[in-house]
């Protein structure tokens, strides 16, 4: 039976294991887990049946796949506490933004790495995660890519300067409609709705239109289609249009993006 290990219990972490867990990719037993935090271990353990280590070299001993899940200003010494621990046959995965795969071969040495960018959605089993293996990693590609199907979709990028792009759509993208329910929720009540009805039905049609819109995909319809079906000529729905227009909303979009991918590449040199 495959193991997995995680250096790192972080939400992102728990989100992984009980994805991996419940689609039955891996056995509980078969998961190990450490964390500076004992506290955390036993929370996880009581809760999905892990296997909790008191050190990160213990992770990397038993398990074939690591998962490097800490944060980025810890992950150099997250890196030197396992710099000694054989690794042969082993493929590492790092989901810590802005974290080249350089750098975590530059001190694990020459090793299977899949760098991931994964999303916040992923908590809820809804997640869009971003694969990028190095050339010793191919083989291995297969292995990353159950792990974080099990959270949501999952695709794989063939250059690494594309988890930028990554970063500033779908890594950051939750922010963007999250503040399109908030300004939509504040809106709807300065219409004269109820706050409580005003958030109600802005939560259900981010949610409505989300799935309207993956179902659709299946048939080969865009959201370019869907919003032309819902806007009748000289209607509501084209009178509200009007004015993202006139305020040129795509180019808005266009320039938020590049301003985060900007900064992913900042943040990543």
């Amino acid at each position: 039976m495959s193991t997995i290990g995680f250096i790192g219990s972080g939400n992102m972490a728990e989100a992984l294991i009980r994805g991996i867990i419940t689609a039955e990719v891996y056995t509980p037993q078969n998961v190990f887990v450490s964390d500076v935090r004992p506290e955390r271990l036993k929370e996880l353990a009581d809760r999905y049946g892990v296997t909790p280590c008191g050190t990160n070299t213990q992770v990397v001993e038993r398990s074939e796949t690591v998962v490097l899940s800490v944060k980025p200003q810890i992950m150099n010494d997250a890196l030197q506490s396992i710099r000694s621990t054989p690794k042969s046959g082993k493929l590492f995965i790092s989901i810590a933004a802005g974290v080249k795969v350089a750098k975590i071969g530059g001190v694990l040495g020459d090793v299977p790495i899949v760098r991931v960018m994964p999303n916040t959605p992923a908590l809820v089993g809804a997640g869009a995660s971003a694969l990028f293996a190095n050339e010793r990693a191919g083989a291995l590609l297969d292995k990353a890519f159950s792990v974080f199907s099990a959270v949501g979709k999952a695709v794989v990028v063939q250059e690494e300067g594309l988890i930028d792009a990554v970063t500033a759509v779908s890594g950051s993208g939750p922010a963007y409609f999250f503040l399109l329910m908030e300004a939509m929720i504040d809106a709807a009540a300065a219409l004269g709705l109820p706050p409580d009805v005003a958030k109600d039905l802005v939560l259900q049609t981010a949610k409505g239109a989300g799935l309207l819109a993956v179902e659709a995909d299946k048939n080969g319809e865009t959201p370019a289609v869907l919003r032309r079906k819902v806007t009748s000529p000289h209607g509501t729905t084209e009178a509200a249009l009007k004015v993202f227009a006139a305020h040129d909303f795509p180019r808005l979009v266009a320039d938020a993006l590049t301003a985060a991918r900007v900064r992913s590449r900042e943040l990543s040199a």
